[in-house]
Formats: structure tokens, sequence, C-alpha cells
């Protein structure tokens, strides 16, 4: 099996797929080379049959999709790297977008996403964290699904209108409280999130394929636009690592992994996050290498990541950094304290000096020891170094096996058609005095045959009563599935 090749100083230095899901970490300032050792390693692990996901936040790693092209800079770098078998090649590459413009719809429901995402999504404070999460379990006890925003709104108004039994039965529920969840769900809808509310969902499974030829699908998320909405971008980052944590299994130790999933900014993720966010997500990234899924972070400096997490990046490539202000130079410590000591480099002092192209790098090597830092000139992928244009990718778009599944939205029976039906029972049952005395006019007119059909099937205006028992028997049903509803770390569901 092969390794992947991050490049050439004293020694080649290459990241060992069997150690490629003890995850790692990619730093540097902005324009010294961060996308192309992205790119480099996302090939390389495509190359090996890896699904990979990744988000391009400044359009770039599109280029991916396409083979790139000698000239006379690449030749002089391959000659350097002593690299004679270099060749152009795309990668089978999948384009997403949650909002449906650069690439397939990604979506999610409410209900998968769980309150705590939601949560941080609308920015909510704590005690309406807590009555969101009331919410969610009444929901969830009454087999409520909650596809979209207008589902969440109409269990909000249930819970508002029912505030005093459901605050008996879960906790308090506030009007204020509710009140500041609607108008945080309004801004949300004004800023574009729902488009990532609905169904069809993702199924993990469109993640990770593998082409015809066994390269695993190069899954590039368009966010250039979402990251200028930094929850709405690190909230749907976090969801997906938490679906792969709670959906896939334990699968131990592998000779690589099942899939790598790249997180760029890092650094939006831990901004403002509160502590409880942090822990479960530091829970997360520990845990998941066990599922078979290696996490590399890209931000600009080491310490924008926590130490727990940072002690979990066992494989790293230190791009140059900037000493200019006393927080890029301790930064700049700090980044050196993290790798394995070589007496051959002053690191301190190369991080600094480093050219585009350069980086220090230390991967973990047989038996999981990490190599000592060494300083090399990156390797250069096979694909394109750039962006494509609106016409290349829409013939990349256009070959995808999926897009039949994602590309129409589906809107089935959930919260708010289950809610309204139940408010146009009650309203029904509160004119049967009304319909009695309707009837018995029609009774003296001769019109049983219309009355009893009326009551069987229902008018325009009141369901029947063979709507009214389906109804209730798919409640009943609902009711049954709401008990077996589980949440996981993160708050998205386990067992659907």
């Amino acid at each position: 099996m092969g390794d992947i090749l991050i490049g050439k100083g004293d020694e080649s230095v290459f990241l060992l797929p069997k150690y490629a899901n003890r995850h790692g970490m990619i730093a540097g300032a902005t324009g010294t080379g961060k996308s192309v050792s992205l790119m480099l390693l996302a090939e390389g692990f495509s190359k090996l049959g890896v699904p990979v996901f990744l988000a391009d936040v400044k359009g770039d790693l599109a280029g991916l999709s396409q083979a790139g092209s000698m000239n006379d800079k690449l030749k002089a770098r391959l000659d350097t790297l002593g690299i004679a078998d270099w060749t152009p090649s795309a990668n089978p590459v999948v384009f997403w977008d949650i909002y449906g413009k650069a690439g397939h719809p990604i979506r999610t429901t409410i209900s998968e996403m769980g309150p705590p995402l939601l949560a941080r999504l609308l920015e909510l404070n704590d005690t309406q964290a807590g009555v969101l999460e009331v919410v969610f379990k009444a929901a969830d006890d009454e087999g409520l699904l909650l596809l979209d925003l207008k589902d969440l709104r109409s269990m909000l108004a249930f819970a508002s209108e029912h505030a005093k039994d459901i605050s008996q039965r879960y906790g308090l529920v506030s009007p204020a409280s509710i009140a500041a969840i609607q108008r945080s769900l309004l801004s949300l809808e004004q800023a574009g999130g729902d488009s990532f509310f609905g169904e069809p969902a993702l199924d993990l499974v469109d993640f990770m394929r593998q082409d015809m030829s066994g390269r695993g699908v190069v899954n590039i998320l368009s966010a250039d636009q979402l990251v200028l909405k930094p929850k709405l971008y690190t909230t749907f980052l976090l969801w997906m690592l938490s679906e792969l944590f709670e959906k896939l299994p334990e699968v131990g130790d592998l000779d690589q992994p099942k899939l790598v999933f790249f997180f760029d900014e890092a650094h939006l993720l831990f901004d403002d996050a509160p502590a409880s966010l942090r822990q479960r997500v530091e829970q997360v990234v520990r845990l998941i290498r066990s599922k078979g899924v290696g996490v590399y972070f890209c931000s600009q400096n080491p310490d924008d990541l926590p130490d727990v997490i940072l002690g979990q990046m066992g494989n790293r490539v230190q791009h140059a950094l900037r000493a200019f202000t006393p927080r890029d130079q301790k930064a700049v410590k700090a980044a050196a304290q993290t790798f394995a000591r070589n007496p051959k480099i002053d690191v301190v002092e190369a991080i600094t000096q480093l050219g585009v192209g350069e980086a220090l790098v230390s991967t973990l090597q047989d038996g999981g020891k990490p190599l000592p830092v060494e300083r090399v000139l990156v390797a250069s992928p096979g694909c394109r170094i750039g962006t494509i244009t609106d016409t290349e990718r829409a013939t990349v778009r256009s070959r995808s096996p999926i897009g039949g599944k994602y590309d129409t939205m589906v809107d089935r029976e959930s919260a708010f058609e289950i809610l309204a039906a139940r408010t146009q029972a009650t309203a029904a049952t509160d004119d049967a005095p009304k319909s009695k005395t309707t009837a018995g006019a029609a009774a003296q007119d001769g019109g049983w045959l219309d009355v009893a059909k009326g009551m069987l099937f229902g008018t325009g205006r009141r369901q029947g009563m063979v709507e009214a028992m389906a109804k209730s028997a798919a409640r009943n049903a609902g009711n049954q599935l709401g008990r077996v509803l589980l949440r996981g770390v993160l708050g998205s569901l386990t067992k659907r």
C-alpha cells in the first residue's frame, strides 16, 4: 500500500495511511501554501481509495476536479524533489452547496441536528437553549418529526399554547424564551439558513464512495459564501462530525481510514463556543478515530485549537508564521514546542524563515512514533492548483451519480401538518352542536345521504370520521416511534 509523499528535505517525508486516522493539522500564515498541502493530502487519500470531505472557503480547492499542467515553475520544483514520474490527473469530485447553486444541495433536518447545535446556530443563551431542549424532548415523545423551520415554528407555537402542561412535565417553558427563539429563527431564515433544513437529508453513504477505478471520491463543499456566516458554517461541519461519530461502527485500527475530513478555518469552530460544546467536540475528536475517520484541522496558528484537541494531532504540516507582534512570537514558540525535536533544526527560527511551498513536517511512523521534524519542499499534486470555470463546474456536476437524489426538495408530513390537523380536529369538535342542527335541517329537506357522506368523509370545512381515525392511528404510531428516539453526544439522532 502506497504512502503519501508530503515533501522532501534532507529526507523524504511520507504520511503513512495506517496512522492517517490519528488526525492532523495544517497551519501557516495566509499565502504560505496551506491550500496546496491540503490538496496534496486529499489527492493522496483519493488515490488510496479513501473518500475525502473538505470545505472550499476560497474557491481554489475546486481545482482538484481538473488535471494540472506542466510549466517551468512546476518543472523546477519537480526536479528539485527528484520526481520524474509526475503526471497530470483529475480527481473524482462531487460538488456540494448548502444553497444548491455551486453543487448538490446538502441538507439535514431539525430533528437530526438536535438542540445543542441548533442552539449554537441560533445564538441562544443558556435559558433559551434549555427551553429548546424541552421543545425537542416534547416533539420526540410525541413522535413529531421536525424536518424544517416551519415544523419548529409550529412546535414552538404548540409549546406556547400548552406551556403549563409542558412545564409540569419537562421543566419551565416561558413565553419570553419561546419568543426569543422565534425571533432567532426569523434571523436564521433571512440569512439563508432555511436552505440547510429539509429533505432529502444527507445520507453519509453518499460521502463514502469510490469511482469505477477504485479511487476515493473527493466531496467539496462550496463555502465561499457560507463562511461569511461563521455560526452556520461551523455548525454544519460539527453536525457532520456528529453524524459520522454516531452512525459509523467501531472498527479499531485499519490499514487506512474509511474517510478523511478536512476542517478549514478551524479557529471559527472554537470562537465564542460555550464550555459544554467544547467538551463535546473534544470527546468526538478523541473517539472518532476508532470509527476509521481522520480529522485534519486547517488554520493559521496552532494555538487556534484547544490544547486537548491539539494533542490529538499526530500528523503536522507547519507552513511559515510571521512574528510581527508579541502574540505572533508567542504563537511561533507554541508551534515549535508541538514538534518532535530534531537537533539539526532550530524550529523557532525555521518557522519564520520558511518560503512559500516549504513546511516543517512531522508524521507518525511505525509504532505510532512521531518523526523528528523535517524541513521540506512540499510536493506538487497532479491536479490544477487554482480555480475552475463555471462551465467546468457544471460539467463535473452533470456527471455526478447522485444528482437525482438531492437536487429536488421533498416536503412530507411532519410536525407542521400534524399539529395543523389537530387544530382542525379541535375546531371541528367545537362546531359539533352546530353540525347537529345543520344535520337536522338537512334531514327535514331529505338530504340524509349528504349528511352521512359529510360525517364519514368530511366537508370542505371540517374533517370526517375516516380522516380523523386515520390521523389518530398515525399519531399513535408516531408516539411509539418517539419512545425509541435517542440522541447522541452532540444531540443528533442515533436511532430513527
